[in-house]
Parts: C-alpha cells; sequence; structure tokens
C-alpha cells in the first residue's frame, strides 16, 4: 500500500508515512514527516526532477490518508501537506542550457489537508489567472495557525514560547483569525 510499485518495499518516504501512520495508532499527538531530500526544489532541472519527486511520495502519501480513513483515524487526525511557499507559475532558464527551473513564490501556492476537521472534497481560495498572486479568500500564515490551534483546541494566548528573550507566539502580534470555510460543520 505504501510502495512505490506493487512489488516493492515502501521507499524511505512510504516507510515515514507507515511508521506516523503506526505512532497515531499509539496515541502520539503530533507527528511531522519530511522527505529525505529537498524534493521540491527545482530551480534547474524540473522536467526531470520533478516526475521523480511525485513518484516518491504521490502514493504514500494517498495509502496514508487512506490507512487512517480504513482504520477509523482520520477523523481524529489532521494531515496536512505543503510548505511554507510554492513554485513560480513559470518555468525559469537562468540555470543554463537544459536546466530550467522555478524559483520561489510566497504570493499565492497550494498544499492540501485532509480529516481531522478540516472540510473534505473542495478547494478554499484562488490566485489569478496566472498563478502567481493570492486573490479571493486569501489565508495568510497567521490566520492558518490560528486555525491549526483551533482544531488542535489550543487558544493563541497559551502557546507561548521564548526566542530572543522575549515571548512570542505563532501570531508575532498578528490579528490569526479561524478560517471557518477549511473546517467541517
Amino acid at each position: 500500500m505504501y510502495g512505490v510499485w506493487a512489488t516493492r518495499r515502501p521507499g524511505e518516504f512510504g516507510t515515514r508515512c507507515l511508521i506516523a501512520r503506526r505512532l497515531v495508532e499509539r496515541g502520539v499527538r503530533f507527528v511531522q514527516l519530511f522527505t529525505k531530500n529537498q524534493y521540491w526544489d527545482h530551480h534547474g532541472s524540473i522536467r526531470q526532477s520533478l516526475p521523480a519527486s511525485c513518484l516518491k511520495v504521490d502514493r504514500p502519501a494517498a495509502a496514508l490518508v487512506a490507512d487512517l480513513k480504513q482504520r477509523g483515524l482520520l477523523d481524529s487526525t489532521g494531515v496536512h501537506w505543503g510548505g511554507e511557499m510554492g513554485p513560480l507559475p513559470v518555468i525559469q532558464n537562468d540555470a543554463g542550457p537544459g536546466r530550467s527551473g522555478r524559483d520561489h513564490n510566497t504570493y499565492g501556492f497550494s498544499m492540501w489537508v485532509a480529516g481531522g476537521g478540516f472540510r473534505a472534497g473542495g478547494t478554499y481560495g484562488e490566485t489569478d489567472e496566472f498563478g502567481h498572486h493570492a486573490v479571493e479568500k486569501v489565508v495568510n500564515h497567521f490566520d492558518y495557525h490560528a486555525t491549526l490551534l483551533h482544531l488542535f483546541g489550543i487558544h493563541p494566548d497559551d502557546l507561548v514560547y521564548l526566542r530572543n528573550g522575549r515571548e512570542q507566539s505563532l501570531f508575532d502580534g498578528q490579528p490569526g483569525k479561524i478560517v471557518k470555510g477549511l473546517l467541517t460543520g
């Protein structure tokens, strides 16, 4: 189920997904997965490396969600797939001949979520016609963090940590709002 091909054992990310499911089964409340390398940082060779990156993670990630659902764990387990930025919507050719890629884009990108109180089967927000800037239902990281904390049952004022000798939160003084359009009910 977690393997890249049915006849092979899971690759490194498939193994991590399987371990994550086992940890959730045993009551671990937060599990964070990383890929082995920077699969998604395609500044050069995107035509070769993007399909290879997708092959390593697509089936294992889908298997994790399906496995959690099959075992009755998905409703109480939130799955987030994403990062702090995405790629630009255009291919650049500044890495030299045959080495085209994409630079970082923090203005409009996607992530997916499943289970744990997130609304299923939809999209939220829109980018401009080029996919460069979010223009409708924009969710900034303060709002996304507020939404996650809400799902975790944590009030934002209760999550404070020391950084450089001063108390900070995920909101850094910004008014994080719960994005109700991402949630069930």
